[in-house]
């Protein structure tokens, strides 16, 4: 019963734990949101532990007991707004972080395989193309184009999906123009959640180092929450 189940939530994407007893064997299911695990109840502090796990995306044998955990989690997502000089760059190092890449950007003279390699290139409207996707918690979003015809409309799908991270390049009187019309679109109350100016504040300057800053507070992002 545990393998066919595990089966289904792995073919749809779904991430979930199995937890296995070392001692009887007995193993069951834990969800980001709920458990199954009629035959191997769990403390409630376990369920928790167990979460953290799934959450990150890690394995491993839990404090003081006998449980292993086994995460189960789609790949992770980045889907960058923009074909831009420092998306390649940040392109390279999510592919090396082990991300899916996707470059979305309707400029098509900007979304070229000869600029873009080993990543899929999508040259619809970002909201066309965000719908398509389906940002879930496994995704993160970043849009760096600085034109808000391309960049508001990605934001606005983001900010209404269960994306993980989202990210804005641009300078803080940039984010606050932004933040104005964002408002206007009764999004408000969300806008807390976009990272403006996108990155962590390491100091760089170049394409390359502002891409490390953004994957870094990607990968924070996703494991710290």
């Amino acid at each position: 019963m545990v393998l066919k189940e595990l089966q289904v939530a792995r073919r749809n994407k779904v991430p979930v734990a199995v937890v296995s007893d070392l001692e009887s064997g007995v193993q069951g299911l834990v969800y980001v949101d709920r458990q199954h695990s009629p035959d191997l109840p769990l403390a409630a502090t376990q369920a928790d532990q167990v979460r953290e796990l799934l959450r990150s995306a890690r394995s491993g044998i839990l404090p003081n007991s006998k449980l292993f955990v086994r995460s189960y989690v789609a790949d992770y997502r980045l889907l960058i707004i923009g074909a831009v000089h420092i998306a390649q760059a940040l392109t390279t190092l999510a592919l090396e972080c082990g991300y899916q890449v996707t470059v979305i950007d309707p400029r098509r003279a900007f979304a070229t395989e000869a600029r873009f390699r080993a990543v899929e290139l999508c040259t619809e409207w970002p909201d066309e193309a965000l719908a398509r996707l389906a940002p879930d918690p496994q995704t993160a979003v970043v849009t760096l184009t600085h034109d808000p015809k391309i960049d508001d409309p990605a934001l606005v799908s983001a900010l209404n999906s269960e994306a993980f991270y989202i990210g804005a390049l641009g300078s803080r009187r940039t984010h606050e123009k932004r933040i104005e019309r964002l408002t206007e679109l009764g999004l408000k109350d969300k806008l807390e959640r976009i990272k403006a100016p996108v990155g962590l504040d390491l100091g760089g300057r170049g394409h390359a180092e502002i891409a490390l800053a953004i994957l870094a507070q990607v990968v924070q992002a996703r494991y710290r929450g």
